[in-house]
């Protein structure tokens, strides 16, 4: 997916090529306010030192995927997202591969949104779950 919001006028602030999530690798593959889906082919700069996949690997994914997908809901109204609280519980490493996630809005407010996101490997094991809760806020350039 190379447009920022499918759909939108916007124009990121930084250019995406730019961003840590181009650095680390997120491929966005569907991004609505209803899901949103992404992947992270694995690389080893992705490891730790005992060659699992870092745990802030997942936790990034998790709040890319939330919070732009709570900017197609609010961007057009004025409001930014902003992520608020990233819980995440491992349940397995991946090694290697593809790291798949996919997240779902739990709550859409007017100054909060939450999301559940699944992190899984490519044998569909579920790796990690995460819970997301992204702030809301009036949009302003610097």
């Amino acid at each position: 997916m190379t447009e920022f919001m499918p759909g939108s006028d916007f124009e990121p602030v930084v250019p995406l090529d730019r961003t840590f999530d181009h650095l680390y690798g997120l491929e966005v593959l569907e991004l609505t306010v209803d899901v949103a889906r992404a992947r992270v082919v694995v690389q080893e700069h992705h490891m730790q030192p005992m060659g699992l996949v870092h745990g802030g690997v997942f936790a990034s994914i998790a709040e890319s995927l939330a919070s732009a997908a709570t900017g197609v809901g609010v961007i057009g109204e004025g409001n930014a997202p902003q992520g608020l609280s990233n819980q995440t519980s491992f349940l397995r490493p991946i090694l290697s591969g593809t790291i798949h996630a996919v997240a779902r809005p739990r709550h859409k407010g007017r100054t909060t949104w939450v999301w559940e996101v699944e992190i899984s490997d490519d044998e569909e094991r579920l790796c990690a779950l995460v819970r997301m809760t992204i702030a809301v806020r009036p949009f302003k350039t610097a």
